[in-house]
C-alpha cells in the first residue's frame, strides 16, 4: 500500500508558548478573506453604506467642538478646535474599536472554530488590519482639514517627525491587540467581563489626552496619566502632525515597553486558553 505524503499535520499544543508565527505566513490568505469579511459585515444592510467611515468621527468631533471646546472651553493648545480634537478622536477610535472586536475573538468565532482547523490569531490580526481601512480613510480626512487650515493661516506647523508615524501605528495595534486577546481569553469563563469592555474603554478615553492637551495636567495627575499606554502615542501624534506640545520620550519609551509586555501576555494566554475553549464556551 501506497504512503500517503501529507503536507500538514495537526499535532495537539501542550505548551505555554505553542504559537508558530511560520503557520500565520502560510494563512495569510485567509487573513486577507476575514478582512474582506470585516469590512462586508461592518455595513451590511447599511444605508449610506462606508460613508459611515466618515461621518462617525465627523460627528463625534463636532459633538467634542460643542461641549469641550465651546462649552467646557478646555484649551486645545492654540490649534483650530476640529482638527485637535478630529486627530484625537481618529487615533484613539482605531485602538478601541480593535481593541472590542479582538476581545470577542473566542465568543464570537466560536462556531468556525469548532469547525474547522486553522491558527486562531488569525482573527484578531484580522480585525487589526481590517480597522486599518477606516483609520487610513478618517486619517486623509483630518490631513484634508488640517491642509484647509494651514491654508487659512492657522498655527499648525507638521515636522519631521511624521515620518515615525507608522511606528506609532504599529505600536498603537499592537497594544490593542494584547489587551483585546487578553478580555479575550478570560472572557471563556468570566462573561461579565464583556459587559465591562465597553464601559471600560469609554473610561480609558477620558485618562487619554483625546478631548483635552496634556499641557492641561499637572503634578502626579499627569505623571498617572501619561503612564496610559495610549497617552504618549496620542501626544506624539499631535506634536508629529500639529506641533502641539511634544513628544514625551520616556514615557513613550515606557509605553513601548508596556506594549511588548501586554502583546507577549497576551500571546501566551491566548495559547493556552484556545486549547480548551470550546470546553466552556
Amino acid at each position: 500500500m501506497q504512503e500517503e505524503n501529507w503536507t500538514t499535520i495537526i499535532k495537539p499544543k501542550t505548551g505555554w508558548f505553542d504559537i508558530n508565527l511560520k503557520e500565520l505566513v502560510q494563512y495569510k490568505d485567509l487573513i486577507v478573506m476575514f478582512v474582506k469579511r470585516d469590512f462586508k459585515t461592518m455595513y451590511k444592510q447599511t444605508i449610506l453604506g462606508p460613508l459611515w467611515i466618515i461621518i462617525n468621527p465627523l460627528m463625534t468631533t463636532l459633538m467634542y467642538t460643542i461641549v469641550f471646546g465651546n462649552i467646557a472651553n478646555i484649551s486645545t493648545d492654540g490649534m483650530p478646535q476640529i482638527v485637535f480634537y478630529m486627530l484625537g478622536t481618529t487615533v484613539w477610535t482605531y485602538f478601541s474599536s480593535c481593541l472590542t472586536k479582538t476581545s470577542s475573538t473566542f465568543t464570537a468565532n466560536a462556531g468556525i472554530f469548532g469547525k474547522v482547523y486553522f491558527p486562531r490569531l488569525v482573527t484578531p490580526i484580522s480585525t487589526v488590519i481590517s480597522g486599518l481601512i477606516n483609520f487610513g480613510v478618517q486619517f486623509l480626512m483630518f490631513l484634508g482639514f488640517m491642509a484647509y487650515f494651514m491654508i487659512k493661516g492657522s498655527p499648525i506647523e507638521p515636522n519631521l517627525w511624521i515620518l515615525i508615524t507608522p511606528l506609532l501605528l504599529v505600536q498603537l495595534a499592537a497594544l490593542a491587540l494584547g489587551f483585546g486577546i487578553i478580555i479575550s481569553s478570560m472572557t471563556t469563563k468570566y462573561r461579565d467581563l464583556a459587559v465591562l469592555v465597553t464601559f471600560g474603554v469609554q473610561l480609558w478615553m477620558y485618562a487619554t489626552p483625546v478631548v483635552y492637551p496634556a499641557s492641561q495636567i499637572g503634578g502626579k495627575l499627569k505623571t498617572l496619566m501619561m503612564l496610559n499606554p495610549v497617552s504618549p502615542i496620542v501626544e506624539s501624534f499631535r506634536y508629529a502632525f500639529l506641533g502641539s506640545g511634544s513628544i514625551p520620550w520616556n514615557y513613550l519609551g515606557i509605553s513601548v515597553l508596556t506594549t511588548l509586555v501586554v502583546l507577549f501576555a497576551g500571546v501566551v494566554l491566548f495559547s493556552r486558553v484556545e486549547k480548551t475553549f470550546m470546553d466552556t464556551v
